[in-house]
C-alpha cells in the first residue's frame, strides 16, 4: 500500500497480547482494544486461564462453559471481562489453526480468499483540504469504500454534512461513502444529518446514536433512509437478536475483540446468515476480523482504520499489504501473523 500524504493519526492506547502454549507444543495469540489494557491483563491471568489450564484447546464449547461463570454469572457483559474473554478465546482459535494446518478462516468456512476493503479516514483532526487529499489518494488505490467520521465538527452536524459532501465531490461516483458516528449524536441530530445527506448517496451510517438505543435505530431507519450498521463493541449474539427483532439494523458489524472473541462471532455469523444480512467489520479488529468476512459466506467488507493499520504492520512481521482495495488472508495457519518480538519486549509494560 502506497501511504497517503497526508499525516493520520496513529493508533493510540495500550494493547493487550495474550498467547497460550498447550502442552504438546503449539501456540496462539489473541490481542485486546485499547481499552482497560491493566485491568483486562490482569483478568486473563488471575481469572480466566486458571481455570482451563488442564482442557483441551479443540472442545471450545466446554472451555466457554468454564469463562462465562467468571465473567458475567448473571448475563451482563461488558468491561474489561469480555475484553479479556476476547483476547483469549482469539488466542485459543489461533492455536487450534496452527495445530491443525487451518486458517481460522477456514475453520470458519472458507468462503473466500481475500476481502474488499473499506478505510476509516475522515477523522475530525482534518481540515477539508486534507480530507479532499486523502480520499482522492484513497481511491487512486482502488479503495471502493470510505469512511468519514461525524459528530466530530465544531459546527455541528451541519458541517459534518459538508466535510461529507466535499468528500462526495472529490471522488464522484467511483467510491462509495460512509458515515461513523461512533455513538456520538442525538437522535434528532443524527435524523437532521441523515436529511441533509439525501442526496449524497450514503453507504451505510455505523453507531449513529447514543448508546445504539434499538427503538431510535429501528426510527432512524424509517426516516433517514440510510442504511444502518452497528455491533463494534456490544456485538454479541443476543444484542444483535435484539437489533433484528426490532427492526433496527441493515449491516452486521462484529468485532472479535470485544464481543467474547471468534466463538461469539460465529454465533454472531451464523445469526446473521438466518437472517439474511450482510456480515461486515468495524472497531480496529483489523487483520483479525479479516477471518470472519472471508470465513462466512455473507461476508462484505473488512474495516481498515489507518491508525490500527499502522500499529499492525508495526506489530506483525508479515502483515499483508492491500492490493487494489483487496486484502488476502494470510497463508500461514491460525490467525497467520508473526508477533514482532523485538517491539514486544521494547514496549513491555511490566506492571500487571
Amino acid at each position: 500500500m502506497i501511504l497517503p500524504l497526508v499525516e493520520k493519526p496513529a493508533g493510540d492506547g495500550l494493547r493487550v497480547i495474550c498467547e497460550i502454549e498447550t502442552t504438546d507444543g503449539h501456540r496462539g495469540f489473541g490481542m485486546s482494544g485499547r481499552w482497560m489494557a491493566h485491568g483486562v491483563a490482569a483478568a486473563i491471568k488471575n481469572d480466566l486461564l486458571p481455570v482451563i489450564k488442564d482442557m483441551d484447546i479443540r472442545d471450545i464449547e466446554a472451555i466457554h462453559g468454564r469463562l462465562w461463570p467468571e465473567i458475567t454469572p448473571r448475563g451482563i457483559r461488558a468491561g474489561a471481562g469480555m475484553t479479556a474473554l476476547s483476547c483469549l478465546d482469539m488466542a485459543i482459535w489461533d492455536a487450534v489453526g496452527r495445530a491443525t494446518g487451518r486458517t481460522v478462516a477456514q475453520m470458519f468456512g472458507g468462503a473466500r480468499k481475500k476481502v474488499p476493503v473499506y478505510v476509516t479516514f475522515g477523522f475530525g483532526v482534518y481540515n477539508e483540504d486534507q480530507l479532499v487529499q486523502l480520499a482522492r489518494e484513497l481511491a487512486d488505490q482502488g479503495f471502493g469504500c470510505l469512511k468519514v467520521l461525524v459528530g466530530v465538527a465544531k459546527g455541528g452536524v451541519a458541517e459534518d454534512a459538508r466535510r461529507v459532501k466535499i468528500v462526495r465531490d472529490a471522488v464522484g461516483d467511483r467510491v462509495s461513502i460512509a458515515l461513523d458516528a461512533n455513538e456520538s449524536l442525538s437522535f434528532d441530530q443524527a435524523v437532521r444529518l441523515c436529511k441533509m445527506l439525501d442526496d449524497t448517496d450514503i453507504a451505510f451510517f455505523e453507531d449513529p446514536v447514543r448508546g445504539n438505543d434499538a427503538r431510535e435505530l429501528a426510527d432512524l431507519r424509517r426516516m433517514g433512509r440510510i442504511p444502518v450498521a452497528i455491533g463494534q463493541f456490544d456485538g454479541y449474539a443476543s444484542r444483535f437478536r435484539e437489533w433484528i427483532e426490532a427492526g433496527a439494523i441493515d449491516i452486521v458489524m462484529a468485532n472479535s475483540m470485544y464481543n467474547g472473541g471468534f466463538t461469539e462471532t460465529r454465533r454472531v455469523a451464523a445469526l446473521s446468515q438466518i437472517y439474511n444480512l450482510p456480515l461486515s467489520d468495524a472497531g480496529g479488529g483489523g487483520l483479525f476480523s479479516l477471518h470472519h468476512v472471508a470465513g462466512f459466506r455473507n461476508g462484505t467488507m473488512l474495516e481498515m482504520h489507518l491508525g490500527n493499520a499502522r500499529l499492525e504492520r508495526a506489530l506483525f512481521t508479515n502483515a499483508p499489504e492491500p492490493e487494489n482495495g483487496f486484502l488476502a488472508v494470510p497463508d500461514g495457519p491460525g490467525i497467520g501473523l508473526d508477533l514482532n518480538r523485538d517491539l514486544m519486549r521494547d514496549s513491555l509494560i511490566k506492571e500487571v
